[in-house]
């Protein structure tokens, strides 16, 4: 049995979320709280293997219960949020600053259409997450000593990079922010990212990466052209590719591992279209999107790079990828973003001095 702690100080909301819960004969539903320090006594008392977490709440939110929950007993924390407004969604990603693993979406009423949907996706997502060995936030290095292990791990690119091709699913959020805060506004690539995100979440997912990166982050549009040092993030429902005009593609016409927007897509169209021009860069989560179509965008002679497994909360996707030769580089996130600068800076100087 799963055992879950149910934090929410709605008395209404709360019943709810333990009904939907206990419906499922692999969950147990071990203790109830409606405040962050109820939360935190109860931890100590149940011990369980997954807890669901409310952000406003009297007493102690959620954000501050989830790193008090990480600092003494770490236990994987889903936030669950039944607000799309982009305010309250940034706030769900301080959480995962915080220590919290996922995001999921307060399933609908039982009147609602959706209801079956959204209670079967919430309910996987509990049952996902209580699985997953918490680990506590990856350290970061010096920048120093992060680019001098790059600097000894990376090699040259002999072409030049014109674009980095990002997946990313459980874990991601942070993982993005931390490459991206450390790369230069001055980036002579664009970024292209997928990661995968509950519906709703998207608009306040990127708009938490833009300020707190610092870099240029924002929603990819159809038709969009390519700037240097920019972030695009495929919206939720489209798939999002490159075309040889140097823009974004969008579509809905194919269901790739049944993820919408898939990595898969995003590498299969960058490794067709860039080639030896690109980087592609596959980070944590779980499955296996993207693993096939990095070990493609290698044969196309893109760079290659995956997340480590100490790093990762969940290895799946990236391991799947290790395990076919698809990544010519292995490291955590604060190596990544160095390797990124070396490859890309040494590409530039390349072209400006004679190279391709």
């Amino acid at each position: 049995m799963i055992k879950v702690l149910v934090v929410e100080d709605s008395a209404v909301i709360r019943e709810f979320i333990c009904q939907l819960l206990t419906s499922d004969p692999d969950i147990s539903v071990v203790g109830e709280a409606a405040n962050g320090e109820e939360a935190l006594f109860l931890i100590k008392r149940k011990r369980p293997d997954v807890v669901t977490m409310d952000i406003h709440m009297p007493k102690m939110n959620g954000i501050d219960a989830t790193r008090k929950i990480m600092e003494i007993s770490p236990v994987p924390i889903v936030i669950v949020s039944g607000s799309t407004v982009r305010e309250d969604v940034e706030m769900t990603f301080h959480a995962m600053e915080a220590g919290a693993l996922a995001i999921a979406a307060r399933p609908e009423g039982i009147d609602h259409p959706d209801h079956a949907k959204s209670t079967a996706e919430f309910i996987q997502t509990v049952k996902l997450m209580s699985e997953v060995k918490v680990i506590r936030r990856f350290p970061q290095k010096p920048v120093s000593a992060a680019r001098e292990q790059a600097a000894q791990k990376v090699a040259r690119s002999p072409a030049e990079i014109e674009v980095v091709a990002f997946g990313a699913s459980t874990g991601g959020p942070l993982v993005l922010q931390t490459i991206l805060s450390q790369l230069p506004r001055d980036l002579s690539a664009s970024l292209l990212i997928v990661q995968h995100i509950a519906d709703g979440f998207m608009e306040g997912f990127v708009s938490w990466l833009n300020h707190t990166s610092g870099f240029p982050t924002k929603i990819a549009a159809d038709g969009e052209r390519l700037l240097p040092a920019c972030a695009y993030v495929a919206p939720n429902g489209f798939h999002m590719g490159v075309t040889p005009r140097g823009t974004i593609s969008l579509d809905q016409n194919e269901r790739t591992n049944e993820m919408c927007p898939s990595i898969a897509h995003l590498f299969r169209s960058v490794a067709d279209v860039m080639g030896k021009h690109a980087i592609g860069v596959l980070l944590t989560g779980m499955g296996a999107d993207g693993a096939d179509e990095l070990k493609l965008m290698r044969d196309s002679g893109s760079v290659t790079i995956a997340q480590n497994k100490e790093s990762s909360a969940i290895f799946g996707m990236p391991g799947t990828a290790i395990q076919l030769g698809a990544a010519q580089y292995i490291l955590p996130p604060d190596e990544i973003a160095e390797a990124l600068i070396r490859i890309i800076n040494h590409s530039r100087e390349e072209k400006k001095y004679g190279g391709e």
